[in-house]
């Protein structure tokens, strides 16, 4: 078997191209459940791809086929696709962050060597210019922050659907995958069930977060059966479980902590600190600052049972500084008064002070101030991963080539939230959905051998 398959790829807005030339070849019958026969016609227009999942990931992967002239049918449970994207926009859509690679990547934790090669191939830059290809400018927000112009999902969504239907791509909505029959996709839709075939399928189904939107995580079982590795999902972005008193659930849930600086170390010395702002919830503690935290923070509860965060609830302050202002004589006002009118700590950190704190401690000056500086929380759980922002575990790298193919069952190929990666909200977890996406469908048209005529696609600003 010899494929050729150049891509000259770079993260830093450089456009991404993909010539695949191919030769015929000759195949042998596989007998094994959801392994895709590569085809002997290498003519794009002959090829059926099954794209499952309308997702970032999914639709990327669709526009990648369809610009070669490959047939691509999409397939969601939903009635239409990008719920989770759309959701991802309230409030602001967040597409991806400006910061330089190194950091960028940074993010991703454990999981950095796995998803540079994706960042590589379509990174924030692409992602800008792929953008401005739909006709939605985009901008840097003050903390680095990328938005499309007006803020807003629901313009890039419409623009991107308009694009594929003018490709070819065919939409299937309520449509959930059941699996395989020998090499055949099984779907329930309304109609009861349907077979389906295709000369390759992408994956594309998400985590298992938000399920009223479409991450049920139904997906999990059906690899597993045929022998993926696949790791538990878990929430990820998620809140945290405290354990508030009555008293202070009742009156400050919902109530930002800002600023603070918050930190924690675990087992293996790996530590987080970062400035930045958090809010409490009637069970806990949620927000960025705790969302950055989470893989940390559920490490540690799965090992010990709980998880300590540190809250300096005066940064910019040091020490002494507190110490003078809060030894001052306070006359007759109470403690409480007395912290707001000399070091400007009232409210909810006034009342955490209180939650956590005993009445001794909180009247000692000296203690105080230590507790306003490094406030320990104990969290005993995370929250359930339907409420989290998304999900972390999935499907093993190891079960993947570098092209994203599953290499139990080839002619699969797998992207998205759906593979075993998590980031921090920012704009990382939708550039990585797109990267995956556009280097999955790149890794389907090697795989088939597309004789894509000679001609250059290009995958960073492809023409409307």
């Amino acid at each position: 078997m010899i494929c050729i398959a150049c891509r000259y790829s770079a993260s830093h807005g450089k456009i991404i191209n993909l010539i695949v030339e191919s030769k015929k070849i000759s195949n042998a019958s596989i007998n094994l459940q959801g392994v895709m026969p590569q085809p002997e016609d290498n003519r794009c227009e002959r090829r059926t791809v099954a794209v499952i999942g309308g997702g970032p990931a999914g639709l990327m992967a669709a526009e990648v086929l369809s610009q070669a002239g490959v047939k691509v049918d999409l397939y969601d449970a939903m009635p239409s696709v990008g719920r989770k994207f759309l959701m991802a926009g309230k409030g602001g859509m967040n597409i991806t962050h400006s910061e330089p690679f190194d950091k960028f990547l940074s993010r991703y934790g454990s999981g950095q060597a796995h998803i540079k090669p994706l960042l590589d191939a379509f990174g924030s830059e692409s992602l800008r210019a792929w953008a401005e290809g739909l006709g939605i400018g985009t901008f840097i927000g003050s903390s680095g922050k990328v938005f499309p112009a007006d803020m807003k999902a629901a313009p890039l969504l419409r623009a991107w659907l308009h694009r594929l239907r003018i490709g070819g791509v065919k939409f299937h909505m309520r449509h959930q995958w059941l699996g395989w029959s020998g090499r055949t996709l099984r779907f329930q839709t309304p109609e009861g069930e349907k077979l389906v075939s295709a000369d390759a399928v992408v994956l594309a189904l998400g985590g298992g977060s938000w399920a009223r939107l479409g991450s049920t995580g139904a997906w999990v079982p059906l690899l597993a059966q045929r022998g993926v590795s696949v790791e538990p999902l878990q929430p990820s972005n998620c809140g945290f479980d405290v354990g508030w008193s009555e008293f202070f659930q009742n009156r400050f849930a919902g109530q930002p902590l800002k600023p603070v600086l918050a930190s924690s170390t675990n087992s293996t010395g790996l530590k987080f600190c970062e400035q930045g702002e958090l809010v409490v919830t009637a069970d806990g503690v949620e927000g960025s600052l705790i969302y950055k935290m989470s893989a940390l923070l559920r490490e540690q509860i799965a090992a010990a049972g709980t998880a300590l965060i540190y809250l300096d609830l005066a940064p910019g302050k040091d020490k002494q500084f507190l110490i003078d202002r809060i030894s001052a004589p306070r006359g007759k006002h109470s403690m409480a008064n007395h912290l707001r009118k000399r070091i400007g700590i009232g409210g909810v950190k006034a009342a955490l002070l209180r939650e956590v704190l005993s009445k001794a401690d909180f009247d000692d000056p000296l203690r105080l101030c230590e507790a306003i500086k490094a406030l320990p929380v104990k969290l005993v759980a995370a929250r359930p991963i339907d409420e989290a922002i998304s999900s972390a575990g999935g499907v093993s790298f190891e079960a993947l080539d570098e092209r994203l193919m599953i290499r139990s069952l080839p002619g699969v190929f797998c992207a998205g939230e759906m593979l075993d990666w998590e980031a921090p909200t920012g704009g990382y977890l939708l550039t990585a959905c797109f990267a995956g996406g556009r280097v999955a469908g790149e890794g389907v048209l090697a795989w088939l051998q597309c004789d894509c005529k000679g001609k250059s696609l290009n995958l960073s600003t492809p023409a409307a």
